[in-house]
């Protein structure tokens, strides 16, 4: 069964669509793919466009030409946006100071620089798993919440971590109802009392089991961090469930990136399942670097058994090498066509459109430029 064909420059034209997701495994061009959808959207289409990476690779910012990405949105010059009136900008999120950002928006001065100071928070900032997919969530909000970009294309790291991203929200809700963490935020609650001072004698025990574990003072720095936090822990929920909610409704479209290997189907498929599972828009799937050949009348058998003859006459050595790369070229294609049917076959109404392989890698806006045409 052949699936329906992805109409990209409908998708991004269409002013309803807000937000584009790219998802899938790495190595299979998917920030190439984000960049060149970026900047089809403001060239094309005239779309005040901005692609927000969370992979840590430089690429998206050598592509645009542009030295380096941060926290910002930064311009791309030099793209051709005609009488269209489009723009595209790209950053990198830098998740500690997106967690930043959060704190000074949330808490006063005086609580924040008591934030920045502790041990737990300068940890946690920086290096703690599930926070980057967090803060990812966050700077999505708050590019949404700003109303001042018609498209915002997120550029996902590869899929199982993205599923991270997904699952941001729940983990944090986890957290914030655990028992750990009600235990550590009793003290503060009752009056400021000493973190190890016995609230109640079940936290006594808690306490002096912990402290084993973790030692004293890491708790302590935990504790006063918990503490520190607690009145923001309601909007850091209430923000991260809002932007689940902006994922899961129509203005958002989830595309599918994959290579015609078993790996990034199998980890699109996956991907798919808990698209529809969590109701998410999954709009499409774009297959990269897929091979293919002129027709010439000539199937592989054929061309295989062509050179065979050239070779045993002697004859057209040239010709005959041709054909056999002919020949491979075909098998190719054939194969990639059956390993790509892993995925269309298990989810036949998802939209399809396929990207040639290239000559080269794409590192500028030329290339981009191609690509994005190649989508369309």
């Amino acid at each position: 069964m052949t699936a329906p064909r992805l109409d990209i420059d409908g998708l991004l034209a269409d002013p309803a669509i807000r937000i584009v997701v790219c998802c899938g495994s790495g190595g299979v061009g998917k920030t190439t793919t984000a960049a060149a959808l970026g900047l089809r959207a403001a060239e094309v289409h005239g779309r005040r466009t901005v692609v927000l990476t969370i992979d840590p690779a430089r690429r998206l910012a050598q592509s645009m030409g542009l030295t380096e990405l941060d926290n910002t949105p930064r311009q791309v010059k030099g793209i051709d946006a005609g009488t269209s009136g489009g723009e595209l900008h790209a950053m990198m999120l830098d998740m500690k100071r997106t967690f930043d950002e959060v704190v000074e928006q949330h808490t006063t001065p005086k609580r924040a620089a008591e934030i920045f100071a502790n041990p737990f928070y300068q940890a946690m900032s920086s290096t703690f798993a599930g926070t980057q997919e967090y803060m990812a969530m966050e700077k999505l909000g708050q590019l949404r919440a700003g109303d001042q970009w018609d498209l915002i294309i997120v550029d996902t790291p590869p899929s199982r971590s993205a599923l991270d991203f997904l699952d941001a929200p729940a983990r944090l809700s986890r957290f914030l109802d655990g028992r750990m963490l009600r235990m550590l935020l009793a003290p503060a609650r009752a009056g400021g009392k000493s973190m190890f001072s016995l609230v109640t004698a079940s936290f006594g025990l808690f306490s002096r089991a912990v402290q084993k574990i973790l030692g004293a003072q890491l708790l302590t720095d935990l504790s006063g961090f918990v503490a520190a936090l607690d009145s923001m822990f309601g909007g850091f929920r209430q923000r991260a469930d809002q932007t689940y909610r902006i994922l899961q409704d129509p203005q958002t479209a989830f595309l599918l990136v994959a290579a015609p290997e078993k790996d990034a189907i199998r980890e699109a498929a996956y991907f798919a399942e808990r698209l529809v599972t969590e109701r998410m828009p999954l709009s499409g799937l774009v297959l990269n670097r897929m091979h293919e050949s002129e027709p010439a009348g000539l199937s592989a058998e054929e061309s295989l058994a062509a050179a065979e003859r050239l070779d045993a006459a002697g004859d057209q050595p040239i010709t005959a090498d041709v054909l056999r790369i002919h020949a491979g070229l075909l098998r190719q294609a054939e194969r990639e066509i059956r390993v790509a049917a892993g995925f269309t076959e298990a989810f036949p109404q998802v939209p399809t459109t396929s990207v040639a392989a290239q000559p080269a890698d794409v590192h500028d806006v030329d290339g981009l430029r191609t690509i994005g045409a190649l989508l369309a």
